[in-house]
């Protein structure tokens, strides 16, 4: 193994645990360190960065299901806004300026991380509604929190505005090519009030579907280097199931202090992107 690939491993086990920990996938740490510390064109450090959230998903989603974090079943359901989000995006490519989405999307991110801000010492939802919706898909469940030593039901409501979000989420993948773990966690903590724990795996489960199936043609197009994705999905494999058992014995508290700043800075990025800036 090369320096170079040493120093990619690492760092994407790095980004495997954040990915894990937030339900974001290791993209938001491996397409900036490969193009910026590496050098590696953009075309396959995306493609590298699908690997990464699909290890991830891949890590992280075994430990989650088996200790029945993940919520499967509001997942697979929510999952199908977010495909047909991304077939809206592949379709409206050309109609809608991506500087406009941009913005847009990242206005959206920044007041999600302004009412995280306002939950920061809740530690579990309080007096969630079932929803009548919720109630008939039987989208409720319950989980063994480690860190809390107990088992945790919890409710879900307003399961339409988490599907829009989820909607959204799909349309920002397909059009503007980017990762929409952010969105994802966000739908469940903040409109639908999973507990963030729950929300976080679900999300971890959610995106190895829908990076699959962006991967495939990135594949297709030659982007994904085995030299660069190699070390990546071997480090992010390595990073996810070791997140998945640190954030188990975390308390939502503590992920959603971590979860705010990188919510922050994504929805900042966003906007600069918007107007113009890099």
């Amino acid at each position: 193994m090369t320096i170079i690939a040493a120093k990619i491993l690492c760092i994407s086990i790095l980004a495997g645990i954040t990915g894990s920990i937030l339900g974001l996938g290791g993209g938001i740490i491996v397409t900036p360190a490969l193009t910026l510390l590496f050098g590696v064109d953009i075309e396959h450090a995306i493609g590298a960065s699908l690997i990464s959230v699909i290890a991830t998903s891949s890590g992280a989603a075994i430990a989650y299901i088996r200790d029945q974090v993940t919520n499967v079943r509001a997942g697979i359901f929510l999952e199908i806004a977010t495909t047909v989000g991304a077939v809206t995006g592949a379709f409206i490519g050309g109609l809608i300026a991506p500087n406009f989405l941009y913005f847009i999307f990242g206005l959206l991110l920044l007041y999600s991380a302004l009412a995280m801000l306002k939950k920061a010492k809740e530690e579990l939802p309080i007096g969630v509604p079932l929803s009548k919706t919720a109630d008939k898909l039987k989208l409720q469940g319950e989980y063994y929190d480690k860190a809390l030593g107990k088992t945790i039901p919890y409710n879900v409501d307003n399961v339409f505005g988490g599907l829009s979000v989820m909607y959204g989420a799909g349309v920002i993948s397909g059009l503007l090519g980017i990762g929409s773990g952010s969105f994802k966690v966000m739908a469940m903590d903040i409109f639908m009030k999973l507990p963030l724990k729950v929300s976080s795996a679900t999300s971890n489960f959610m995106m190895g579907v829908t990076a699959a199936a962006s991967a495939g043609i990135y594949l297709f197009r030659g982007d994904i280097n085995p030299l660069i994705s190699a070390p990546v999905a071997l480090g992010v494999l390595i990073g996810a199931t070791a997140g998945a058992r640190i954030m188990q014995k975390l308390k939502s508290k503590t992920i959603r202090k971590l979860f705010i700043p990188v919510l922050g800075y994504i929805a900042v990025q966003m906007m600069l992107q918007g107007m113009g800036g890099k």
